[in-house]
Formats: structure tokens, sequence, C-alpha cells
């Protein structure tokens, strides 16, 4: 298991950020690894995210100093997708099996999670986001059609989206994490515009399904003091609680949201208008 870490920052200091800095501080390029496990841990509300291929191996999370715990659940909870072929999560010795698109949330005080694919030649792709949490709850497979859809947008503002809500009060019980799978309609590129912030949860955002020519434009920063940050497919980036929510692509593509901070409201988000924005 590799791990990363990325530490806060101030809304001013990422003023004085050029392009580079920006990237290195707030984008990870590298999620997903053939045969490798790779988190991300940023400081910002103790996220911890990133990317499991198992391949022919068994892919396990590990705790430990970085964590602070034996156990990587110990003072954990977990959500997964799997983005790839198919495979298997093994917690506690319980075996869950995961199509493409299907998800899972896993409880604190489980002592072993265990990643394989059903085929090392076409490997699963799980993607995981991991927060502190305070109770433990139940394990819970999660498939798109028991995902909480909301659909959003309009072709005029070139933004109708379908939200489906995998960890979320309306699906299962959890402490702090909430997370979906959004996908947009053929011909819509905004995923959210005008766009919002939340003070009260910080957001990462993992953009897929994207043909190699495709970028995100993911916009960063306060409203009068906006950045961007551009992605290509399967790449990850840290929002802030400080920060805009919002982007626009140049082709079709998904994302993986997931949210953790002071309340599981969806709804909670301080709305902005264009003229808002610097």
């Amino acid at each position: 298991m590799k791990l990363d870490i990325r530490y806060s920052h101030h809304p001013e200091d990422m003023k004085k950020y050029d392009t580079e800095t920006l990237r290195r501080h707030f984008l990870v390029e590298q999620v997903f690894v053939t045969g490798e496990l790779r988190l991300t841990y940023t400081h910002v509300d103790r996220v911890v995210f990133g990317g499991a291929v198992p391949t022919s191996q068994t892919l396990s999370l590990e705790g430990g100093k970085e964590f602070g715990t034996p156990n990587f659940l110990d003072r954990r909870e977990l959500g997964v997708v799997n983005l790839g072929g198919n495979g298997r999560v093994i917690v506690d010795g319980e075996t869950l099996s995961l199509a493409n698109g299907e998800g899972l949330y896993v409880g604190m005080g489980k002592t072993t999670v265990a990643f394989e694919s059903d085929d090392a030649a076409a490997p699963a792709k799980f993607y995981l986001v991991s927060s502190p949490a305070h109770a433990s709850y139940p394990t819970v497979h999660i498939s798109r059609e028991k995902a909480n859809p909301r659909k959003l947008g309009s072709p005029e503002t070139c933004n109708v989206r379908t939200i489906y809500q995998y960890v979320h009060p309306a699906v299962c019980k959890s402490c702090q994490l909430v997370m979906g799978v959004t996908v947009l309609e053929p011909g819509s590129v905004w995923n959210t515009f005008p766009p919002h912030t939340h003070e009260r949860r910080m957001e990462v955002y993992l953009y897929f399904g994207m043909a190699p020519e495709t970028r995100v434009f993911h916009l960063h920063g306060q409203p009068q003091e906006t950045r961007h940050i551009v992605m290509a497919s399967e790449q990850a980036v840290i929002s802030p609680s400080w920060s805009i929510h919002s982007g626009v692509a140049s082709g079709p593509y998904s994302f993986v949201w997931a949210m953790a901070g002071e309340n599981q409201t969806f709804d909670d988000m301080d709305g902005l208008g264009p003229n808002d924005l610097k």
C-alpha cells in the first residue's frame, strides 16, 4: 500500500499558487495503478481516498503509524465504487461481489478489508473514500438500482445529470461520509452551474469515463478568486470547504463525488450567481 499525504491550505495562500503548485497540492494524477493499492491522505477533514487494482494478488487495507491504529477501519468508515471489471471485497471473511458501477459501505471496526479481481486480465478498479467515524454501522452492498437517484439540470444550461446517491441517509447509515456517482446526459458538459460552496463539508471528485482527448476544467478557489485545474480521466481532485464546486468538460464524462464534514444534508449548500464569480 502506497500513501501520499496532502496538507491543508488557507485560501489566502492559494491565491499565490501558479498552475504547477495548484496541481501539486490538490490534484491526484494517478489513482489507479495495475496491481497496486494507492491512497492519498488529505488533512482536509482527514479524508483518505484512492484506488485498488488487484490482478493475481490480493490487495489489503492496512493500519499503522500513519493512521494511529492497528487496523485501517478501527476509527474510520469506508465507501467503495467499482469502476472496472468484476471483483470482490472481503470484509472480515465475508466476500461481497462488486460488478462495474456497484458500491459498498463498510462501517468502523472491521479488522480486515481486502480486494480481489475475478479476472486478472480485466481487473476491478475499486475507488475508495474513507473518513473518520464515531460509530459502527453494518456493511451494505449498493447496486446502481439501490442507489437514490436525483435528476437535475436542463438542456438549456447544458447540465442534465442524474446524481446517484450511494452512501447517503436515503440508502444506508454512515457517520459522516456521503458518496455517489453523477452521470451526465449526452450534450451536457457542466456538472453544476452556477457553482456553490458548502463551508460545512469538503469534497473529493474522481472524474472517469472520458475519452483520451477529453479534459475537465475543474473550477477551484473562492468565488471572488477562482482558478481551474485541467484533469484527464481517472484523476481526482481535493476541493476544500472554502472552494467552489463546479466543472465543465470538452466531452462526455461521469464522476464519483464524496463528502465529509459537519452534516450529511446533501442540499446544505450556499448557491452562487454568475455575478458572484471572478
